[in-house]
């Protein structure tokens, strides 16, 4: 019997929350077609007082340069975002792999210093983190130049 209450509990709080989530996405929904609305009719109400006041292919040229001239602002903002991203990520990318192949390198460590061949053994993590560093170096500045 308890189980029962319990699972009624559980069930009824869900299917309450769902009800809540539906009712708060259609009172979003409604709130933002109410917000397009009233950006258009400003911008009509800025328009028709352009027209009136400089003529109305003035007003028309004008509107159409400032949304011309947004778009093409967010545009460069975008662009700039998205290359600055990239580097985060490939910075990231880059530490993650130095971490990973620091935690090789300590857990190898032990099984190559037990053996005969401690140079040899110590020699390829060497050799293979010098190449890993000149193919870094060399590689950096080519990615900048790429286009996003």
């Amino acid at each position: 019997m308890g189980l029962k209450l319990l699972l009624s509990l559980i069930t009824g709080e869900a299917s309450a929350a769902a009800k809540r989530a539906r009712r708060s996405a259609v009172e979003y929904a409604v709130m933002g077609i109410a917000a397009l609305l009233g950006i258009g009719f400003l911008l009509l109400a800025g328009y028709i007082y352009a027209a009136r006041r400089y003529g109305e292919l003035e007003a028309a040229l004008g509107f159409g340069g400032g949304f011309l001239a947004l778009a093409f602002a967010v545009l460069i903002i975008h662009r700039m975002s998205a290359r600055a991203r990239a580097r985060r990520a490939r910075e990231k990318v880059s530490r993650d792999a130095m971490a990973v192949a620091g935690a090789l390198a300590l857990t190898a460590l032990p099984s190559l210093l037990s053996k005969r061949g401690i140079v040899t053994g110590m020699a390829i993590p060497l050799v293979s983190a010098i190449a890993y560093a000149i193919y870094r170096e060399n590689s950096s500045g080519d990615d900048d130049d790429a286009p996003s």
